[in-house]
């Protein structure tokens, strides 16, 4: 063993047994010895006489590479030596008569790498410098199987490396393909298919494995060469002749199904294609796909089975001649039976879309009115995939009952998967909808009573298809119960399921009820069953959380489309309801799962939503919702007594209860209108004054508790809509407490109450909005800065996201002040103080701003206020100094220089819509100021931008002419001119 073969043996070495630094070195000595000139020499010398596989293969790898890489750089006299060594040993030759070791008894690894080399060669020197390699490999054939093997592993590797079109290939690559595959099927492709054949026809009973690499490499190649050379009356019988054969070994049989799929996907026009499916008579192997469905050969077939309605399909869609569409549909309802079973019990090929085909195949059933028989029977094999397919695995239903983390991703698969088949679903019971209602009725009678290892899968399949099916109809057939929905909806409501302890299928269940309301609506009879099943454990008292809080929340929505039509029922709801509501309120409820939107109180909207109408009788009303509102306000000033006393431990479950109540109450509020508690009933917005007066304590005695403070900001905002102007009087103790303690976050949402309030009342709420401005400014300038925020590294924390988002709310809330006539809040005693710091953050934000939407209302706020505060020219100033400030400071640094700056690209929509207010707010500014706006702004403002004079003039004509189009579009011009004119040599700021 020389250095070179030791040094090989070391680099491939995995076991640990060589020193790492060692083998680090061999590495380097090998690649170091690559660069040897006579490389090429060596590595055939070592494949003659070295019988040590890692050599081999490394000798076989330099090759490869030397060839890819140097092949131009290389000397005739080398690539002839090259070439006839490669040849020789692919051949199963000696390159001279020392030879000992032959390639081609070594391993398969080595024989393909040996392939791949001698494809290099072909892809560099075929045909025009090699022009027989393929002809002159053929007669070798004769030597037996080692050499039809490696024929196979070359024509392999040619697709592999160079032909099929499953790999990205480059320009060139794309020209040598079809350089190759046009010489070979000028000089070679004959030769080579007839060898195939007499190959597996000699071969078929002694070694199955070559004849099953011959025809696996035939399949590659039938997609390019002439489809007559294989589609003919040698090839059909005996592909056919293998496949039907039970002495033949799986792979032999199933490579003989891979070339008849072949042979049905070859890209050819559809008449022909026609033709050729016709021939074949596929009928000959549906058994095959019904003995054991784990083996390969059943799945070859069904890839075969379902390659081949795939085509016919195409065919039905394409051939526009009846004859030929009759032809065409005869074949596929012929091999529709076994590719339905193929869907339902094998593994399907993953590159074959049952959904895509199914749905090619309802689409053509559209044409037909009426649907035959045969189509009909389709269209229930359809409906059996579907359900089959939508079915979950049992293995996974504990999993999916308790939620756990592969049960959530599990569904979320499911999901998923469900999608395009339950589309597909919906567009059968359009094309057939009496069968599809026929079919979801029978799959739930006998789900209902199969054996309990797959009922629940199969009723929650089965209501899944009720469901969607669902969506599919229109409302008048909704209504109406069309087809068989006046059964299957009362079917639905009185089927007891016995899994309906289970998670999913108590879900689909009421979502499924909820689904067919409107058919209930028309159908008053059956609210009593729909009732029932929301009431008892199948929905609101299920044992499993998920289900009892979504069955509120679609209990909820039943209630809001039935109203009036369950006032005789409210009894009966509200004592069933009883055990709930006062679970929800109760020390011990479950607060850790209180996160997302159903958190359980969609019980109290639905109780609110059922007492709230005018349809109850005033006494009535009175009675239900004292019963409520009572015990809960009693709860929480129990609670508010004992706050002082509480320990620790107890504190964080008390203050979790307070927040349900509110939560509750909160909810059942949203029952009753505005018109009911103060015009119709007021003795109802009493109960609600009084609820209110107590929950505002809570501010008090818990007044740095962020939870609770957010729960009664969000009760006010729902009395603000409930009690309307009748709420005033609560509001300056509720509005001081909110301010006291208020972090920024807090503040924000604060202001957004005072915008409901302002939005709402308008200038009703000037006295209250004139008390504590003040303390708003004050608390909020202390937090925010009236130029620019910190940026940059450290700065995007949440607290500092906080304030931006306050500093949102505070630019929304002096708009909302300036557009609804309160703009004297302002300049009011109390909140003079602040005017000064008020104008410097609209002046900067108004010209600096990244948003323009916010630049935007910055600007409507100052127009508004010149409007409120500046009389025609010459009148008395309401605000000294407004005027001058708007003249001198507004109007240079927003409405000129701030436009001027190159990044106020006139490109962007928000950018002209900003731009549209800065050209409004001169126009008012010369409509309140006359000439003296014009004095400052044009002849202080346009010469220190040096406009020239004749612009100057036409913008004061435009500015005084009542064309606000034009004078917009001018001062555009004006503005892009101007930044010409200056060429980026004066920063306007």
């Amino acid at each position: 063993m020389d250095d070179l073969e030791k040094a090989i043996l070391f680099s491939f070495d995995e076991s640990g047994a060589v020193d790492s630094v060692l083998k680090s070195q061999a590495v380097n000595y090998c690649q170091q010895f690559k660069e040897n000139p006579s490389i090429c020499t060596v590595c055939i010398e070592k494949l003659c006489f070295c019988k040590i596989v890692q050599v081999q293969f490394w000798c076989l790898q330099t090759l490869h590479e030397v060839i890819r890489v140097k092949y131009a750089a290389m000397s005739s006299e080398e690539r002839g030596f090259v070439r006839k060594s490669v040849f020789s040993m692919v051949c199963y030759g000696s390159i001279d008569e020392k030879s000992a070791v032959r390639v081609l008894d070594s391993p398969a690894f080595i024989k393909n790498k040996l392939a791949q080399v001698l494809v290099t060669l072909i892809y560099f020197e075929y045909p025009m410098i090699w022009t027989s390699v393929f002809v002159d490999l053929l007669p070798h054939l004769s030597k037996g199987s080692v050499v039809i093997d490696m024929f196979s592993r070359v024509l392999n590797a040619l697709d592999d490396e160079l032909i099929s079109l499953d790999y990205p290939r480059t320009a060139e690559e794309t020209a040598v393909a079809a350089r190759v595959k046009d010489a070979m099927r000028q000089q070679c492709v004959e030769q080579i298919v007839r060898a195939w054949y007499d190959i597996v026809s000699l071969y078929r009973n002694s070694d199955f494995e070559v004849c099953s690499s011959v025809l696996d490499c035939m399949r590659r190649y039938i997609s390019w060469i002439d489809i007559n050379l294989i589609a003919n009356d040698a090839f059909i019988p005996l592909f056919f002749e293998l496949i039907l054969a039970n002495g033949l070994s799986e792979e032999f049989r199933g490579a003989a199904v891979g070339c008849v799929l072949a042979v049905v996907s070859k890209r050819m026009d559809p008449q022909s294609k026609l033709s050729l499916l016709k021939s074949l008579q596929i009928s000959r192997v549906f058994g095959l796909v019904k003995e054991d469905g784990e083996s390969e050969l059943v799945s070859k077939v069904a890839e075969l089975l379902t390659g081949y309605a795939v085509e016919a399909l195409e065919c039905v869609k394409r051939l526009n001649s009846e004859n030929a569409n009759v032809v065409s549909m005869e074949l596929l309802n012929e091999v529709l039976p076994s590719v339905f079973y193929v869907m339902q019990n094998c593994e399907v090929d993953s590159t074959f879309s049952i959904v895509q085909f199914l749905s090619g195949y309802v689409a053509t059933m559209k044409s037909f009115s009426p649907l035959r028989e045969e189509q009909l029977l389709h269209v229930r094999q359809i409906l059996e995939v579907i359900y089959t397919q939508i079915c979950y695995d049992p293995m996974y239903r504990d999993n999916l009952d308790v939620l756990d983390k592969i049960g959530i991703e599990e569904e979320d698969r499911m999901v998923e998967f469900r999608k395009d088949l339950l589309v597909l679903l919906r567009t059968v019971g359009r094309v057939a909808p009496e069968v599809a209602q026929v079919f979801i009725r029978n799959s739930l009678a006998s789900a209902v009573v199969s054996s309990p290892d797959r009922n629940v899968e199969e009723v929650e399949a089965a209501l899944s298809l009720l469901y969607a099916l669902g969506e599919s109809m229109s409302d008048e057939a909704m209504k109406t119960g069309s087809g068989l929905l006046s059964e299957l909806v009362p079917m639905l409501l009185q089927t007891r399921l016995p899994c309906h302890s289970n998670r999913l299928v108590a879900l689909v269940y009421l979502e499924t009820v909820t689904r067919y309301m409107k058919f209930i609506q028309e159908n008053n009879q059956y609210i009593p069953m729909v009732l029932t099943a929301f009431l008892d454990e199948r929905g609101i008292h299920h044992p499993n959380i998920h289900v009892s809080r979504r069955a509120s929340y679609l209990f909820m929505r039943v209630v809001k489309l039935l109203k009036a039509k369950l006032v005789p029922f409210i009894e009966k709801i509200l004592q069933s309801l009883q055990d709930t509501v006062a679970r929800f309120t109760s020390m011990n409820y479950i607060s850790k799962e209180l996160s997302g939107s159903e958190d359980g109180s969609h019980i109290f909207e639905a109780i609110g939503l059922l007492i709230g109408m005018e349809d109850v009788p005033l006494a009535k009303q009175s009675d239900y919702l004292s019963s409520l509102l009572t015990p809960l306000c009693q709860q929480v000033q129990a609670l508010l007594l004992n706050a002082k006393t509480l320990n620790p431990e107890e504190s964080p479950a008390k203050i979790t209860n307070i927040q349900q109540i509110i939560m509750a109450i909160n909810s059942l509020s949203k029952g009753f209108s505005e018109r009911l508690v103060t015009a119709s009933r007021p003795a109802i917005g009493l109960m609600f004054k009084q609820t209110l007066d107590v929950l505002l304590q809570i501010l008090v005695v818990f007044p740095k508790i962020e939870p609770l403070r957010s729960k009664v900001t969000s009760f006010i905002h729902r009395m603000v809509d409930t009690l309307g102007a009748s709420v005033f009087p609560y509001l300056p103790k509720a509005l001081e407490q909110l301010l006291a303690e208020s972090e920024p976050k807090e503040l924000a949402g604060f202001l957004v109450l005072l915008n409901q309030l302002i939005c709402k009342f308008n200038t009703s709420v000037h006295d209250i909005l004139d008390e504590v401005f003040p303390a708003i400014a004050g608390r909020i300038f202390s937090i925010i800065p009236t130029d620019t925020l910190p940026s940059g590294p450290g700065t995007n924390t949440e607290e500092m996201r906080e304030v931006l988002e306050l500093q949102r709310t505070l630019y929304t809330f002096l708009h909302v002040i300036a557009t609804h006539d309160l703009s004297s809040v302002f300049i009011s005693p109390k909140s003079r103080g602040y005017l000064q710091q008020i104008m410097q953050l609209l002046l900067y934000t108004s010209c600096n701003h990244k948003d323009y939407l916010v630049r935007k209302a910055c600007v409507q706020i100052f127009i508004r206020l010149i409007k409120d505060w500046c009389a025609r020219p010459h009148g008395e100033e309401k605000v000294p100094g407004f005027q001058n400030f708007m003249m001198e400071v507004f109007a240079m640094n927003c409405c000129l220089y701030s436009v001027l700056d190159r990044s106020f690209e006139f490109g962007d929509a928000s950018t002209l819509i900003l731009f549209g207010e800065i050209v409004l707010a001169q126009k008012v500014m010369y409509e309140k100021f006359g000439n003296d706006f014009l004095v400052h702004f044009v002849y202080k403002g346009f010469s220190s931008a040096h406009c020239p004079q004749d612009l100057a003039e036409q913008y004061c004509q435009k500015l005084q002419g009542n064309d606000f189009k034009a004078l917009k579009s001018f001062y555009q011009s004006l503005i892009e001119k101007l930044r010409l004119q200056q060429n980026g040599s004066l920063v306007f700021r």
